[in-house]
């Protein structure tokens, strides 16, 4: 036999088990709030610019050949930098208590725009630890990339500060929490139909009619025995009222 729902026994079944799925969102929001607020450690990131220009190929100076040329060895130097030789040098320097592996994990390394602009930035619990690793490592590189590369000409555009104050990137509570109740209503929602589904019961006469595919011809209601023996007159107040009548 096959079933179809339509769209007024959707909502009635959402307003039937409505407090059942704000139940859960609530709780999947709050959640989400206690864990995002008390449990887990704020990242801080701090970056840090630098242009790198390759030695000119002729005595008339930079031509566009040479730009696209640099431009093309971006993700060349992007790798050099997130390598030992240039993480193996910041971390002895910092005396930082973590693996260069853990370190390379911290750092992000991209280009602007596709120019010779390199951005370095370092994601740290720490915000005065982060700026300055992102510092040492522009310093660094500045140094060794003359030894590792035909690079003459390597500046520091935007040194990495840590502002007071600073706002961490992660985690996000506000977000997290806007996806707790996305994700608390769509879990709520499918909860209310599996127990919609589950119930087999017979509450109405429509549930007999879908299940017997017959049509309902009447209905016995429920008495309540009890209240009807309470009306039921006694023969004391039958014979009062016996006598009564034949008095007047």
């Amino acid at each position: 036999m096959e079933e179809t729902i339509s769209l007024k026994e959707i909502f009635q079944t959402i307003r039937k088990r409505l407090s059942l799925i704000i139940l859960i969102t609530v709780l999947a929001v709050a959640t989400a709030g206690v864990v995002s607020y008390f449990f887990l450690t704020p990242v801080y990131q701090s970056s840090t610019q630098i242009l790198v220009n390759q030695k000119s190929s002729n005595d008339a100076g930079i031509n566009q050949a040479d730009i696209r040329t640099n431009i093309e060895l971006i993700n060349t130097y992007n790798i050099i930098i997130k390598s030992t030789a240039i993480l193996d040098i910041v971390r002895d320097e910092l005396n930082l208590e973590r693996s260069t592996s853990s370190l390379n994990s911290q750092v992000t390394v991209g280009s602007v725009d596709n120019s010779q602009i390199v951005n370095v930035t370092v994601s740290d619990t720490d915000p005065i630890k982060a700026a300055e690793i992102a510092n040492k490592i522009a310093t660094v590189f500045e140094t060794e990339i003359t030894k590792i590369m035909n690079v003459d000409n390597v500046n520091i555009l935007t040194p990495a500060i840590a502002t007071e104050n600073q706002s961490p990137v992660k985690p996000q509570p506000v977000l997290n929490m806007a996806i707790a109740l996305v994700l608390g209503l769509m879990v709520g929602v499918g909860v209310a139909f599996l127990l919609e589904y589950l119930d087999n019961t017979i509450k109405t006469e429509q549930d007999i009619e879908k299940l017997l595919e017959l049509p309902v011809l009447g209905a016995i209601t429920t008495i309540n025995m009890e209240a009807e023996i309470e009306n039921i007159p006694t023969q004391k107040s039958m014979s009062r009222v016996r006598s009564e009548s034949i008095g007047s």
